[in-house]
């Protein structure tokens, strides 16, 4: 598993510790969660902060980063997890033939312009796709998540997202409901587990119910025995 911390549509500084740090409970939670499946995670250095507009900066750290874990691991599937401009690395990088599935968390996708390409979806194709983000984020609008997760559905049906009530960017509101929605699609993904209900509802339905799947009140203790 590799873990795509945040970063800036444009900078030239260097890539921020803050955050990487806010990927660390993940990272922490999930490895636990799968020790018994030799699950290893990463998080990603970035060289820089920015995304750079067509140099797509981070993307390329991505794909790098994809890379090197097929020359240390082997042939293992890889699961992205990325969050804010991590999540649109993520995304973009899902074509790498390593990867298995991509967790895009309340990713920053850029404003519709029609003198400029949309972001891509085909990469997505054959992978499981998840994208969390909450409804009163002000730093990535959800509504540019939905838009490209009805694209996305399209091109791959194994693409659902979930929306995470009056919750902003950094997820905190309802910080356990989503830590356990993450190892949930995680272990599914890449270990074959079974899915929660939920999340099978969510990749079964047609937009946009698939799509704007509600995260329920819980949802982590609601799994437990």
């Amino acid at each position: 598993m590799l873990l795509l911390p945040d970063g800036a549509p444009e900078s030239a500084r260097r890539a921020s510790p803050l955050h990487r740090a806010a990927l660390l409970p993940l990272a922490r939670r999930l490895v636990r969660a799968g020790r018994g499946d030799g699950l290893a995670a990463h998080v990603v250095r970035y060289r820089g902060r920015g995304w750079n507009g067509a140099d797509a900066l981070l993307a390329q750290d991505a794909r790098w980063a994809v890379a090197e874990v097929v020359r240390r691991h082997g042939d293992v599937p890889v699961c992205l997890v990325g969050h804010g401009m991590g999540g649109r690395a993520a995304l973009r990088t899902a074509g790498h033939a390593a990867v298995a599935s991509v967790l895009a968390l309340a990713p920053w996708l850029p404003e519709d312009d029609v003198a400029a390409e949309p972001e891509p979806v085909r990469q997505l194709a054959g992978r499981q796709v998840m994208i969390v983000h909450g409804t009163t984020d002000a730093t990535a609008h959800p509504d540019l998540s939905y838009r490209l997760a009805v694209r996305a559905k399209k091109a791959n049906r194994s693409t659902c997202r979930f929306e995470v009530h009056s919750d902003g960017h950094a997820l905190r509101q309802h910080h356990d409901e989503v830590l356990s929605l993450a190892a949930d699609f995680v272990l599914g993904s890449l270990f074959d587990r079974p899915y929660s209900r939920p999340v099978t509802d969510a990749f079964a339905a047609p937009p946009p119910l698939g799509l704007r799947m509600p995260l329920a009140a819980g949802f982590g203790r609601s799994l437990r025995p």
